[in-house]
């Protein structure tokens, strides 16, 4: 019965008008005033923030805060997070088969959508990290690499809460995403930032400009080549509200996860280790 009301409401909210009110209300001056109840109801560790709550000129601007310097220390080896938020699913992926929650399933190649991105990933491993509206909301580089493309792909804006992913089939191959493409010393991997409801957008330097909600769709998929270098913990980009990333590695790669599912993971821990160094580096891993 409680699946069934979820699945209902989550179908029936109004997503993008949902999305775009609370976007235009969250970056007026006047939302400053939610912010310390934003603050005391999720239990927001401020001392963490990279400014004093009242130079935050809106909501939004406190969501997607910046860490004050040496709030986090960035794994040295291994695989670090890109963000705070808890691990939600991981494991090798069956094929084209990931796990969405229990009873969900979704598949690779409708999530990435290109076909070589699919491939390259095709057998290897996943972690997916869900990012609930506590946590810091910046995206950081988990290793050392360059940024090869960008794939955004325009959908819908389901809740990737437990209400949304236990009842919708396929959401994080429904929902809105940019597909970023890092090639490191180990080889290729890749993470996927997915929008939701509420998420005003996901927003990096180097992809698409940030739209409306109402006219994401018009310009369908957009992809390019770049070459970006980045250190692991530089900062990829962030959302303007909560959501989920998912860590995509090849088949090559012996991961030995340091997570388990449920698990709070925090920017910069390593959340998976690798058992060899770049010069013994495997196969499908060299540069595509």
């Amino acid at each position: 019965m409680r699946r069934a009301w979820d699945g209902l409401w989550v179908r029936l909210l109004p997503k993008r008008l949902v999305t775009a009110a609370v976007g235009m209300l969250a970056a007026t001056p006047q939302s400053r005033a939610l912010i310390p109840w934003f603050v005391r109801h999720y239990g927001i560790d401020v001392d963490e923030a990279e400014l004093p709550l009242p130079a935050y000129r809106s909501w939004a601007e406190f969501f997607s805060r910046r860490l004050r310097p040496g709030a986090r220390v960035v794994a040295s080896c291994g695989v670090a997070s890109p963000v705070d938020g808890r691990a939600s699913c991981c494991g090798r992926l069956e094929e084209e088969t990931m796990v969405q929650a229990k009873g969900r399933l979704y598949r690779l190649s409708e999530l990435v959508v290109q076909d070589d991105c699919a491939a390259w990933f095709r057998g290897g491993h996943y972690l997916t990290l869900y990012l609930s509206p506590r946590d810091y909301h910046r995206v950081h580089a988990p290793l050392d690499g360059t940024v090869t493309r960008w794939t955004y792909v325009p959908g819908t804006l389901y809740p990737v809460n437990a209400a949304g992913v236990s009842s919708v089939r396929g959401l994080f191959a429904k929902n809105e995403r940019l597909v970023i493409e890092l090639n490191t010393p180990f080889g290729l991997c890749a993470l996927v930032l997915v929008g939701a409801t509420i998420v005003g957008s996901i927003r990096t330097a180097f992809g698409p400009a940030p739209q409306n909600p109402f006219r994401r769709r018009a310009g369908g998929i957009q992809s390019d080549r770049v070459s970006i270098p980045v250190r692991r913990g530089e900062e990829l980009g962030y959302f303007a509200f909560g959501s989920t990333v998912i860590c995509l590695f090849p088949p090559g790669w012996p991961l030995q996860f340091q997570v388990a599912e449920g698990d709070p993971v925090r920017m910069g821990q390593c959340v998976a280790s690798l058992p060899f160094t770049p010069a013994t580096r495997l196969g499908r891993e060299g540069k595509r």
